[in-house]
């Protein structure tokens, strides 16, 4: 039997809470409360993205504080809820959401989004590895923007070892349904797993349906696998600013910095 999936709510001063997939998508179905839209200072949206592989090397917490405080937005993978992650999310950020995708002895690892305001929605996803059996997670949340529109925020880490794509292009079906339900901007970030061929055209298509295009590192630093890239950002109905990549130890992975400016994409 399918364990539920579910979300893990982390915000200061209150109890951990259990959040279950909604009944209806973004914008179908009951209207969302309203939020606080998410502060963007001078118009600017600072995004962070970065499998931080279970906190397991020094400095995690230092490249964290350093570079993710300033942040909106932080999309963490392999995010193990450890006393010291957890505090450092509820010291930050407004709230922060993690999809537990596998329990470790103490604490679950999985994607988790930590955010300058609280979701107005939030969809948990899960995906079984066909090999080793464990899950690999996925999560889909709504913040207010200032102007008025809802930004659909996409934290993935896509499945690993699996033979063929079936199970890989599985797991995106359900956030395509999610993105083309919805009309505002969205950002689809992390770990997708693209070492292969097979799996980068697979993505590639995937972005062009849902009408997403990539960032681009000019200075690019990105884990890579076989000679490809790992770690993606994938965004519709803004602009990019700025977009570069960290080089660091604390992870086997760089973290991705990228600034948005939202409103309209210019045309290229």
């Amino acid at each position: 039997m399918h364990k539920k999936t579910y979300a893990m709510r982390y915000v200061a001063g209150q109890p951990a809470e259990r959040i279950f997939p909604p009944g209806a998508m973004l914008h179908v179905g009951q209207a969302l409360p309203p939020g606080v839209p998410l502060p963007t200072e001078g118009a600017s949206l600072r995004v962070l993205v970065w499998n931080i592989f279970k906190q397991q090397r020094a400095e995690w917490l230092s490249v964290l504080q350093n570079f993710g405080k300033d942040a909106h937005l932080v999309l963490l993978q392999e995010a193990q809820t450890t006393p010291e992650l957890v505090r450092f999310a509820t010291s930050n950020y407004l709230a922060a959401d993690q999809v537990p995708a596998f329990v470790l002895p103490q604490h679950p690892s999985g994607v988790m989004t930590l955010a300058a305001a609280h979701p107005v929605y939030c969809c948990p996803l899960r995906e079984r590895e066909p090999l080793l059996r464990l899950a690999k997670s996925a999560l889909v949340t709504a913040y207010p923007l200032p102007g008025g529109e809802m930004l659909m925020v996409v934290n993935v880490h896509a499945v690993n070892f699996s033979l063929g794509i079936d199970v890989y292009s599985k797991q995106l079906g359900p956030i395509g349904e999610q993105i083309q339900h919805h009309r505002g901007p969205v950002i689809l970030a992390g770990d997708f797993n693209a070492w292969s061929r097979q799996r980068m055209n697979a993505l590639f298509r995937f972005a062009r349906e849902m009408s997403l295009r990539e960032v681009r590192f000019t200075d690019d630093h990105r884990r890579k696998a076989f000679g490809r890239p790992l770690d993606f950002v994938f965004y519709r109905g803004m602009n990019v600013v700025e977009a570069s990549v960290l080089v660091t130890r604390a992870s086997d992975h760089n973290p991705l910095l990228v600034e948005f400016h939202p409103g309209k994409p210019e045309l290229i």
